[in-house]
């Protein structure tokens, strides 16, 4: 696949300025996994806002007089959701309980792709994340990242695979092993059909950069990141990633 030339990036002067990585694509191109571990390599902060949506779902099932279809009732649970600074990352509490395995759950999975498209929940984490961002340099990662959240980022990253390949990696994260055919063809269904809801909410920005990681292990996606963001650090006017070698 032919890539764009990717954007000039601007140089940060300052040390001290708080760098904003946006890392947007479709379900399963790896953008949460990528992105934290690239936060770890330059000591940044790693904000998963999938996890806000997943926060809210988890909540507004567990009001039982609550429906997670209704709007009002997702964002009325949603104020149940607080974050805890925990190395760099944010862990997501429900009533005060960290609820990580419940949120990965089949339940909420089941339902947090339509409550993803409500408008007004989309507005609440959109508005979770600028605040968790405040004053920190912190690697972004979900959905409308560098065309809503942060259209000013430093550094936009779209990343996408092979929808075979995202549901590939998909099984074997969930499975710990390597899924036959069959398997993979249903999953990747799943992932197609996602893909056409979650349209409107994965469109590229038009000044970021493309990595497609059909082909790419995650410790190589991980260095073109990072060798971006040293780009953007460097002292250098007018420096593009691609005349970086990138």
């Amino acid at each position: 696949m032919n890539q764009p030339t990717p954007p000039y990036v601007p140089r940060i002067r300052d040390p001290a300025t708080p760098i904003i990585v946006a890392i947007d694509g479709p379900a399963a191109a790896g953008k949460s996994s990528t992105a934290r571990w690239v936060a770890e390599r330059l000591g940044f902060y790693h904000i998963d806002s999938g996890a806000l949506y997943r926060a809210a779902t988890a909540a507004v099932l567990r009001a039982r007089s609550a429906q997670p279809w209704d709007e009002a009732d997702v964002l009325s649970a949603a104020q149940r959701v607080s974050a805890r600074d925990e190395r760099r990352s944010f862990v997501l509490l429900v009533d005060g309980v960290d609820l990580e395995q419940e949120m990965r759950g089949g339940l909420v999975t089941q339902h947090v792709s339509r409550v993803a498209q409500m408008p007004g929940v989309r507005d609440w984490v959109n508005g979770q994340v600028r605040a968790l961002a405040t004053g920190r340099s912190v690697v972004v990662d979900g959905r409308d990242i560098g065309t809503v959240v942060f259209p000013d980022a430093h550094l936009k990253i779209f990343l996408i695979a092979d929808p075979w390949e995202r549901a590939r990696r998909r099984l074997i994260q969930r499975l710990g092993r390597a899924p036959g055919d069959q398997a993979i063809a249903e999953e990747t269904e799943r992932l197609v059909q996602r893909d056409a809801r979650d349209s409107t909410q994965t469109v590229q920005s038009k000044d970021a950069v493309l990595i497609d990681t059909t082909y790419l292990t995650q410790e190589e996606q991980v260095e073109r990141i990072v060798a971006l963001v040293k780009v953007l650090k460097a002292d250098k006017s007018g420096t593009r990633p691609d005349e970086a070698g990138l």
